[in-house]
């Protein structure tokens, strides 16, 4: 009878490309692994590894079975989900964040998480988007939350929301009438943006080059909090959340920029990657989707209950 220890053993020599890999994927030694695709060949009675290479390269049979074997842990990964009790559930899930994220609604994800598995224990870490991208290729967190702005094979992005930002800048630093500035107008200003270490700093790169900002002073910083200082103290014009500097705007500290044409929203994603398939992660990215939300600050399900 084949089993799903030998299933799962193919699918991952095929998948990481060696047997080694696997072995160290699956927790064992990589005599096991060999041991347990044997025990498979055997059964079906036909080879799934071409011997005469010194790499695992599946035979058209081995691919087959791969793509069975691939279908097969899915559905029992997603049997797991269904019948998973979140009460029993003990776990530590690494989740890593932006500062935007981290500023709006991250404290009601959070207490969502813990009605939904009490006894899951949430590592949070806020950085930019490339360093969360680094820190998921190496496993030092498990899903992270940014700009969708870094598309790589090795991960699973899934769409949760958007985030709207608006030009800013001191009061009185940019004069303008009634009507709308057209974004070329801010050329004559510094231009205070985030930089590639940032997914919004990637995403609108290319839109201020087609936008006519290509010989504009740009100031890069890839912390929110140093960029609404700088523009609090009239260093220069910046584009923001709104949520993040509200009370600043109704003080009298900030002022909107009716810009045309206006950014962009930026496309928000939770990323988990794709070799590490887990019900439980699943789970929070539908609790990401579900509360999403970057309008107002500190977000908290207390608060929303009032």
């Amino acid at each position: 009878m084949i089993t799903f220890k030998q299933m799962e053993a193919l699918y991952w020599v095929v998948k990481l490309g060696g047997f080694s890999q696997a072995a160290h994927k699956l927790h064992t030694t990589q005599s096991a692994v060999s041991k347990r695709v044997q025990e498979l060949e055997a059964l079906v009675d036909t080879a799934l590894f071409d011997r005469s290479l010194r790499v695992a390269r599946p035979t058209d049979k081995g691919r087959e079975m791969y793509v069975a074997a691939e279908r097969l842990l899915r559905e029992r990964e997603e049997l797991m989900q269904r019948f998973l009790d979140p009460e029993v559930q003990e776990r530590r899930i690494r989740i890593g964040v932006t500062e935007v994220t981290a500023m709006t609604w991250l404290p009601r994800f959070v207490d969502e998480i813990n009605k939904c598995f009490p006894k899951v224990i949430i590592d949070p870490e806020v950085d930019s988007g490339a360093m969360l991208r680094d820190k998921l290729l190496a496993d030092e967190i498990d899903l992270m939350i940014a700009a969708d702005s870094f598309r790589d094979a090795r991960f699973n992005v899934t769409p949760i929301g958007k985030l709207r930002l608006d030009w800013m800048c001191r009061p009185g630093l940019v004069t303008h009438g009634a009507k709308p500035l057209r974004i070329q107008a801010l050329q004559e200003r510094r231009i205070l943006t985030q930089g590639p270490q940032s997914g919004t700093g990637i995403l609108f790169h290319d839109w201020f080059q087609a936008h006519g900002l290509k010989s504009a002073e740009f100031v890069v910083s890839n912390s929110l909090v140093a960029l609404i200082g700088l523009t609090l103290s009239g260093f220069g014009v910046s584009y923001l959340p709104i949520a993040a500097v509200r009370p600043m705007v109704e003080a009298g500290l900030l002022e909107v920029l009716n810009v045309r044409p206006a950014l962009p929203e930026a496309p928000y994603a939770a990323v988990a990657r794709h070799d590490h398939k887990d019900a439980l992660i699943t789970s929070v990215i539908r609790l990401a989707q579900q509360n999403c939300d970057f309008t107002r600050l500190f977000q908290t399900t207390l608060a929303d209950s009032h």
